[in-house]
C-alpha cells in the first residue's frame, strides 16, 4: 500500500486526480497528496483552456474545483503548495485567504502564490505562525503585499526567497531577513517600495542575491560574509558588498557602469571572477590604480533600443580595463545598435593607434558581437591580436541576429537594414586591417550575414 501511495504522489495534479477516481486506493492517499499545484494549465485540459483563456466560466470553474480538491483533502502531508492565477482580479481575497488556510499546514516545505494582476491583496501572515512555517523552504510571492513585522521568526527553515512585484518596505524585508538565518538565494523584482536593502551578516548562508528594476531603490548594502554571486539591474544605486562575492551581472540605465565597476569594484570585491555588465552609456576608461587580480571571465554589453551606440565612445579605452585584469581568459564585447556613426577605419588614412607594453598574458578566448568598421573597435582588436600572448580564438560577429535560419527559424532576424550594410564594410575591415595581424596559433572566426536571407557582396 506504501508502495501505490508513493507512486500516486509522483503523479501530476490532473493525473493523481483521475487516479483517484478509479481506485479506492488512489482516494485514500489522494487525500493527502504532497504536491498540489493549481493553474489553469494544470487544471483545465490544454485546448479547452486555449480556447477559453480569458473567459469568466474558466475562472468560476477554476474557483470550484480548487475549493473540491482543497475540501476533499485532508490537509495532511502537504510538501508544496503553488496557487498561480492569471486573472486574479476576478477572484476573491476571501477565496485565496481560504485557499491558504486549508493548505498551508505544519511540514509544508514550498509555498508559491503567483498572481498575474497588479493586485492589493494582502497575504495573510497569519498563516505562517503559530510554527505552522517553520519547514518551509521555499518561498515564491508576486503581485500582494506582504507586511512582515518586526519578531517575524517562523521562517526558520527558508532557503531560498522570491518576490516579484510584491509591496514591501526595505524595514519589513529587513525584519524577515534577520529572522531567516537559513536563506541561500533572495531574488527581488519590480519591489518598488524598497529604498533601502540591507542584508545582515547573520545570512550566513546566503549564497545569491537578484535584485532586478526596483524602481525606487537607492541603497545595496550587503554585509552576508559568503556572498558569491550578485545580480542587478536597474537605475544608479549605491552598492556595497562583501569582498567573498566571485560573479557579478550588472544591467544598468542611466547610469555610465563600465566606469563604475572599472572604478570601484577592484576595492570592493578583490576575488571576483566573472564580470557581466550592460550599458546603454559609456565614456572611455583612463587607466586607474586597483586591479581585478583574480577575474577570469568578463563580458560587456552596450546596447540602445534605436539609433547608433554613443558616437563619441572610445573603444580602443578598453585596453585599461583589460590592462587591470592580469588573469583574464575569456573577453565578449557585444554592441547591439541599429545604425553606426562612429568615426569608420574606410577611408581614414591616419594610422592605427597603438599601446605599447601592454602584454596580456593570459587572455584565450575574445569575441565581438556587433563588429563594424569603427576605426576605435579595429584599433582595439588589433591591439588583442597584438598583444594577447596566450590567443588561441578570435571571433568577430558582424550581425546580431536573435534568430537564425541555421537554428532552425524559418528566417534570419536582425534590428535594423542598415546594420547588414554595415556588416559589408565590416568583412572589408576583416580582410584589409585584420588577417595580416592574425597569428598562425590563433583561429579566427567571421560570422558573416546570412547568405540565404541577407546576402552580402563581396
Amino acid at each position: 500500500m506504501e508502495i501505490w501511495a508513493h507512486i500516486h504522489s509522483l503523479l501530476s495534479l490532473r493525473d493523481a486526480a483521475r487516479a483517484a477516481c478509479v481506485s479506492h486506493l488512489f482516494q485514500r492517499s489522494w487525500k493527502c497528496h504532497p504536491d498540489l499545484t493549481f493553474s489553469k494549465e494544470t487544471i483545465f485540459d490544454e485546448n479547452l483552456y486555449r480556447k477559453n483563456k480569458t473567459s469568466d466560466k474558466t475562472t468560476s470553474d477554476l474557483v470550484r474545483i480548487i475549493y473540491r480538491i482543497l475540501k476533499n483533502h485532508s490537509g495532511n502531508g502537504v510538501k508544496a503548495l503553488r496557487l498561480e492565477i492569471d486573472d486574479a482580479a476576478n477572484i476573491s481575497a476571501c477565496y485565496l485567504n481560504d485557499w491558504l488556510h486549508l493548505a498551508v499546514k505544519p511540514g509544508i516545505e514550498e509555498l508559491a502564490l503567483l498572481l498575474h494582476d497588479d493586485l492589493d491583496y494582502n497575504f495573510p501572515c497569519s498563516i505562517l505562525l503559530n510554527g505552522i512555517a517553520n519547514t518551509i523552504r521555499d518561498l515564491r510571492l508576486s503581485s500582494c503585499v506582504f507586511r512582515p513585522m518586526a519578531g517575524f521568526s517562523c521562517l526558520r527553515s527558508l532557503t531560498s526567497l522570491e518576490l516579484s512585484e510584491v509591496y514591501i518596505t526595505g524595514d519589513e524585508l529587513g525584519c524577515l531577513l534577520s529572522c531567516s538565518l537559513a536563506l541561500e538565494e533572495v531574488v527581488l523584482t519590480y519591489c518598488k517600495e524598497i529604498a533601502c536593502l540591507k542584508i545582515p551578516c547573520a545570512l550566513q548562508r546566503l549564497s545569491q542575491l537578484v535584485v532586478t528594476n526596483c524602481e525606487n531603490l537607492e541603497v545595496i548594502k550587503s554585509k552576508a560574509p559568503n556572498l558569491t554571486v550578485f545580480e542587478y539591474t536597474g537605475g544608479v544605486v549605491e552598492v556595497s558588498i562583501g569582498d567573498a562575492v566571485l560573479d557579478i551581472m550588472i544591467s544598468a540605465s542611466g547610469w555610465n557602469v563600465v566606469h563604475y565597476a572599472r572604478a570601484k569594484l577592484p576595492q570592493m570585491v578583490p576575488n571576483l571572477e566573472t564580470l557581466d555588465i550592460t550599458s546603454s552609456l559609456a565614456t572611455d576608461i583612463p587607466f586607474l590604480p586597483g586591479k581585478f587580480l583574480h577575474l577570469k571571465h568578463l563580458c560587456i554589453f552596450f546596447m540602445v533600443s534605436a539609433g547608433a551606440f554613443c558616437p563619441d565612445y572610445d573603444y580602443f579605452s578598453l585596453v585599461s580595463f583589460l590592462d587591470a585584469c592580469p588573469s583574464l581568459e575569456t573577453l565578449m564585447l557585444s554592441v547591439t545598435q541599429q545604425s553606426v556613426e562612429h568615426d569608420s577605419v574606410l577611408g581614414d588614412s591616419s594610422h592605427l593607434r597603438q599601446m605599447p607594453g601592454h602584454c596580456h598574458g593570459s587572455i584565450k578566448d575574445v569575441k565581438i558581437i556587433g563588429f563594424c568598421s569603427a576605426k576605435s573597435m579595429v584599433e582595439l582588436t588589433v591591439h588583442i591580436l597584438e598583444n594577447a600572448v596566450s590567443l588561441e580564438r578570435l571571433t568577430l560577429d558582424t550581425v546580431c541576429y536573435d534568430l537564425r535560419c541555421s537554428d532552425g527559424a524559418s528566417g534570419c532576424s536582425v534590428g535594423n537594414m542598415n546594420m547588414i550594410m554595415e556588416a559589408r564594410k565590416a568583412l572589408v575591415v576583416v580582410r584589409s586591417y585584420i588577417l595580416e595581424k592574425v597569428p598562425s596559433t590563433v583561429e579566427l572566426n567571421v560570422v558573416e550575414p546570412c547568405s540565404q536571407c541577407h546576402a552580402v557582396e563581396n
